[in-house]
């Protein structure tokens, strides 16, 4: 039976998902306060440098006087330091608010617990680990940031019925679709969720890619390019001024061992905290390979090449098939 917490923290993370891919770096929370078992305001985070998910619910009750006797439901524990916007926990404390359902602790070594010993402190009666599992699952990004120090890595391709993901030969200098238009469309949606989007030099010369977010409403990823051999020319679509480009050659990276760890550290070191990797095959297989992945959204499309360049070979646990039309998803975790 789901308990009254519970379906009000479900509700904090349903509206937190409004927030995925404009926090970043920090983290998309959502924020319910209830009066009577009755919803008086919600928020989620702003656009960084923006307010925090608590600031926008309590700014959204239009009788304050009700925060005396409210509860607030939130996915993440309150911040207490000063960052780009005061501390929550201050501002949960000067409105009197008595009771905090908190769904995990933020492992954040500013905050990590010190959030909600402050609430306690000031009398607030304090519920943590309600949906925990759900609340951080929401909160991966976060999590891998700052516990594995490095960016949550999503890797996604669409493969054909026979298992390529590419002809061996094109006549253009631009993809070869798999997928149908809606698939494509879900892409462009994941990508605005992520900060960042790799591919590696073969992508980039043979499609051309912009890798943005055009059919989709949202931020364009930071764009990352990994060039061992320094081959790309200033004419691609990547050099455009849509959204920044990061290139990876040997004037970053030591191309001789542990190529994915320094990459990740490298984003990890520019406050990137999550990447979603679209290729090509023999990038996608060095970070499978190297074992630093912990996503991957496979397409199967209604085509086959008979010939072509081999989908990456991997093995993970598989958490959700669906149909898309003619094509197939798989999303698999590496666990």
């Amino acid at each position: 039976m789901v308990t009254q917490h519970e379906t009000y923290i479900k509700r904090c993370i349903e509206i937190a998902k409004n927030g995925l891919g404009n926090t970043r770096p920090n983290p998309s929370v959502g924020a319910v306060l209830t009066y009577n078992n009755n919803i008086i305001g919600e928020g989620y985070t702003s656009p960084y440098g923006g307010n925090h998910a608590e600031v926008n619910a309590i700014n959204s009750v239009s009788n304050k006087k009700l925060l005396k006797e409210a509860t607030l439901y939130v996915t993440l524990e309150p911040c207490s330091h000063y960052g780009k916007t005061p501390p929550c926990s201050d501002l949960i404390i000067k409105y009197g608010i008595p009771n905090v359902v908190i769904g995990c602790v933020d492992d954040n070594t500013q905050v990590a617990g010190k959030g909600i010993k402050k609430l306690k402190n000031a009398g607030c009666n304090v519920t943590v680990g309600v949906m925990e599992k759900a609340c951080k699952k929401h909160h991966k990004r976060f999590f891998t940031y700052h516990n594995k120090r490095r960016p949550y890595i999503i890797l996604k391709w669409a493969e054909s019925i026979d298992g390529f993901i590419a002809p061996i030969t094109k006549d253009q200098l631009k993809p070869v679709w798999i997928t149908n238009e809606l698939s494509r469309q879900i892409v462009h949606k994941w990508r605005a969720e992520e900060q960042a989007i790799l591919v590696g030099t073969n992508t980039v010369n043979q499609d051309n890619p912009s890798l943005t977010t055009r059919d989709w409403a949202g931020q364009n990823p930071i764009r990352v390019v990994i060039d061992k051999e320094e081959k790309l020319q200033k004419n691609h679509a990547i050099f455009n001024d849509k959204a920044e480009t990061i290139i990876i050659n040997k004037n970053n990276i030591n191309f001789s061992k542990n190529i994915t760890k320094q990459i990740t550290h490298l984003l990890f070191k520019k406050n990137i905290t999550s990447v979603i990797i679209e290729g090509g095959t023999k990038t996608l297989q060095t970070f499978i390979d190297e074992n630093i992945w912990d996503e991957a959204r496979v397409f199967t499309g209604n085509t086959s090449f008979k010939s072509g360049v081999t989908a990456p070979k991997f093995s993970g646990n598989l958490v959700s098939e669906e149909k898309i039309i003619t094509d197939t998803l798989k999303i698999y975790t590496n666990d």
